[in-house]
């Protein structure tokens, strides 16, 4: 079975406020029609690159004031066909959680989806990039500690009934978990060390071996690399330095670069605009 990713497209997207520092509205302010046409093209290249790379894709329309619903990874975790919504810590992205929760519950309508989780309305835990999926080791890295609280950590274990290992998120640039770190699908660790405290690097340390770990460059991070989607051999990503394209082609792994400046320019790359929705845990 092909691995199917939700997407949502860019007709409503815009950078018009800053909730983390890589949110540039000054700078898109100058040419906002140029950037939505690049923001356009960057999407339709993303979406050919997953469906070439032998993806499923199920595109959902925007919503006009929620601009970052063209990042469902935030929009949800979805394990063995039971979708949890989020909740949002900034109140710009809260109407997405009503948005996100209508589209899961059509999915559910049709077959896609089997169950619709809700959080606690105390718990803060912002979707899939807090919540990672390691097929190798047969767990969660869960982040937090920026936009989702530590208490979110155990409910997901719960909810789920999975493991997780926690990762505290040390700095506000790297707000969500996958902007900084990312499993690939042998077990390799592509992640940037100076998003993480040092007992957070040690526990990282402790559970991958050294041999699998891929260490990001800040050059790497800036380019949103590390938040990439990545299935059996293939990885595709923000147009990656040609150091860190050599490095997974020598892994074996098929990498396709593709540009998606208008979406970092917001805090975002390739794994922040998709959310898996085929992921088994069992």
């Amino acid at each position: 079975m092909a691995p199917t990713f939700l997407l949502v497209e860019p007709s409503h997207y815009d950078v018009s406020y800053t909730i983390n520092p890589w949110m540039t509205p000054d700078a898109w302010a100058k040419d906002p029609a140029g950037y939505e046409r690049l923001a356009k093209s960057g999407f339709a290249a993303l979406v050919e690159a997953l469906r070439t790379a032998g993806a499923e894709t199920i595109v959902e329309p925007g919503v006009a004031g929620l601009p970052d619903m063209v990042f469902p990874a935030n929009g949800g975790i979805v394990f063995d066909g039971r979708a949890l919504v989020p909740h949002f810590r900034f109140p710009q992205r809260q109407g997405e959680t009503a948005e996100f929760r209508r589209i899961f519950e059509r999915l559910v309508r049709e077959g896609v989806l089997n169950e619709v989780l809700s959080l606690p309305d105390t718990v803060l835990q912002e979707g899939a990039g807090d919540c990672l999926w390691d097929q190798t080791r047969g767990f969660a890295w869960v982040g937090y500690g920026q936009r989702s609280d530590e208490a979110s950590v155990a409910l997901l274990a719960d909810l789920f009934g999975i493991r997780v290992e926690p990762l505290r998120l040390a700095t506000e640039q790297f707000y969500h978990l996958d902007t900084c770190f990312h499993v690939l699908p042998r077990g390799e660790t592509l992640y940037y060390p100076p998003a993480f405290d040092a007992a957070t690097n040690a526990r990282i340390e402790a559970i991958v071996p050294e041999a699998q770990r891929i260490v990001a460059t800040e050059e790497d991070a800036r380019r949103f690399c590390v938040n990439a989607v990545a299935f059996d051999d293939q990885v595709v990503m923000a147009e990656p330095a040609v150091d860190l394209r050599g490095r997974l082609e020598a892994l074996g792994y098929r990498v396709t670069g593709v540009p998606l400046t208008p979406f970092m320019m917001s805090g975002g790359g390739a794994y922040c605009m998709t959310l898996r929705l085929d992921r088994v845990t069992r």
